[in-house]
């Protein structure tokens, strides 16, 4: 029996990475007054997120480091929210 496990792997890299670029921040702020501060969002390439990706299938399987990288996914997108009108 063959296993799939790298072919899952994959897909869960292609997914946080795909994931990350559609990222962003939360569109309510704690400050008082009505006015929201956003985190800058880093652009990365192509062949940055390509090599990224290769390197996320090499971690060990149920890595602390794929679980931050869906929860940084996640902070990406509420930033990218936050700056968008």
């Amino acid at each position: 029996m063959t296993s799939n496990a790298g072919c899952w792997r994959r897909r869960l890299a292609v997914l946080t990475i795909a994931t990350s670029l559609l990222s962003g921040c939360a569109t309510v702020g704690s400050e008082t007054g009505g006015r929201v501060t956003c985190p800058p969002v880093v652009e990365y390439s192509r062949e940055y997120q390509a090599r990224a990706a290769d390197e996320l299938i090499l971690l060990p399987e149920l890595s602390a480091v794929t679980d931050m990288m869906s929860d940084y996914a996640v902070m990406r997108e509420q930033s990218r929210k936050c700056t968008s009108p």
